[in-house]
């Protein structure tokens, strides 16, 4: 009978933290987000971290697809699809954060209702469908399935994979535009 009631109150500290936490990290890239595009000058490290400051913002605009489309041009498409992808995920924890702390919030929005019922059926498939395709819905996605709790390992990697298809897709496309158009005559 004791354990039933520290694992609430464990549950309900725990998804405090995490809220702080997505707010934290969603404010701190939101005030930085004008600089993100400076971190391009480092090479593949730069834009990993553009990627994953851009993915961090939850339901804000940052500049991380410009970034990977333009530094195609610069590196190679798919070194920069990859470091991209990989701070893409990684990034994407904080929307996985606020689903596991702020679910009460969430589950009013109508594209929320929407999304749950396809993460809930068809789990890491869905997230890895929605992070391939370019929409502002992911980020609802990572919240739904964080508030499902869809196991983080099987996140991450879904999130990873979809970004990686995206990422690529971007970077190639940029790649090509960009010789393209300086190469015109």
């Amino acid at each position: 009978m004791e354990k039933q009631k520290t694992t609430p109150m464990r549950t309900m500290i725990l998804r405090g933290l995490s809220f702080l936490a997505f707010l934290a990290i969603t404010a701190f890239v939101f005030s930085v987000r004008d600089r993100a595009a400076e971190l391009a000058v480092f090479g593949y490290p730069g834009i990993f971290l553009i990627a994953m400051l851009s993915s961090a913002t939850v339901l804000l605009p940052a500049p991380g697809l410009a970034i990977v489309f333009s530094m195609a041009g610069v590196f190679h498409p798919l070194g920069v699809a990859l470091a991209a992808a990989c701070g893409a995920a990684i990034g994407e924890i904080t929307g996985y954060l606020a689903g596991i702390g702020g679910r009460s919030v969430i589950e009013r929005m109508d594209i929320y209702v929407r999304l749950e019922p396809f993460i809930r059926r068809y789990g890491a498939i869905a997230v890895t469908v929605l992070a391939a395709i370019p929409n502002p819905f992911f980020d609802l996605a990572s919240i739904a399935a964080g508030a499902l709790k869809l196991p983080f390992w099987k996140f991450l990697l879904a999130a990873w994979v979809g970004q990686l298809i995206k990422m690529t897709a971007i970077a190639y496309f940029g790649a090509l535009s960009l010789s393209w158009l300086f190469n015109f005559q």
